[in-house]
């Protein structure tokens, strides 16, 4: 358990800068929310179609309608929330709270893909926890322009998406320890599916809202810039080896392929 919680912690750490890097400005993040959300929605719609949806179709052969799944998951969220939640009040909070939750789940789900690879294999550990942790940067980002933009105060907007990006990576990989040899490639596949779908959902609904409000140049250079931070993410060397976490999963049903942290 210890390689993957360190890996966890390291993608912690690395969604903490993140956070850090737009926190440290508030006034001025919380003054152009709005073009940070359209570049938030970028770069999540660009990696959930580069890097999540990839993974899924090649771990499950149910990632396509587990992926509406999750997308329409979303969207029923959202509305129960409204129904809660009725517009006054602390409507603008509560609008946060599917987005928020659909990025915890999926650094949760990143938790769980930790340990069933380092289960596996060592090698394949590492390999498939570098890839992962490329993504882990602009979660963070993420998440804080979603909470800043819903009317929550610098403060709260960095220890409610640290909660929600930073620390279910940890808590995962300690929630599934226990675990770790029983989860297959298809389990592991139906989870990136339902995450794709809901990051989905986020990347172009919630996120997306700013763009009846924005000057159209402005709207379409931040989202241009999401996309292209993403691209130059996904396009990193580590990404050549994200067939280790494919490699590891489709074999781990199998007891004798099953080495704990060692090659």
């Amino acid at each position: 358990m210890q390689a993957p919680l360190f890996f966890g912690l390291i993608a912690a750490f690395v969604t903490t800068i993140g956070l850090l890097a737009v926190a440290a400005r508030g006034d001025w993040s919380a003054r152009h929310s709005g073009l940070f959300a359209l570049a938030a929605g970028g770069m999540l719609v660009t990696l959930s179609i580069l890097h999540i949806t990839p993974e899924a179709f090649a771990l499950s052969p149910h990632a396509p309608g587990l992926i509406l799944s999750g997308f329409l998951g979303g969207l029923l969220m959202s509305f129960l929330v409204r129904v809660i939640f009725p517009e006054g009040g602390e409507e603008s909070h509560a609008a946060a709270a599917t987005p928020v939750l659909a990025i915890a789940l999926h650094s949760f789900i990143d938790g769980i893909v930790y340990s069933v690879t380092f289960a596996a294999s060592f090698s394949s550990g590492v390999y498939a926890a570098s890839s992962l942790l490329l993504h882990k940067f602009p979660e963070g980002v993420i998440a804080f322009a979603i909470l800043r933009r819903h009317g929550f105060a610098n403060r709260q907007a960095f220890f409610f998406a640290f909660l929600a990006a930073a620390a279910t990576t940890p808590l995962g990989v300690i929630a599934s320890a226990p675990f770790m040899y029983g989860l297959g490639s298809e389990t592991i596949g139906n989870l990136f599916a339902i995450s794709a779908g809901l990051l989905l959902y986020v990347a172009t609904g919630p996120l997306m809202e700013p763009l009846k409000e924005e000057p159209p140049l402005r709207s379409f250079l931040s989202l241009g810039a999401g996309v292209a931070i993403a691209v130059a993410i996904a396009s990193l060397p580590f990404h050549r080896h994200s067939h280790a976490l494919n490699e590891t999963l489709f074999h781990n049903h199998d007891p004798a392929h099953i080495h704990p942290l060692s090659d």
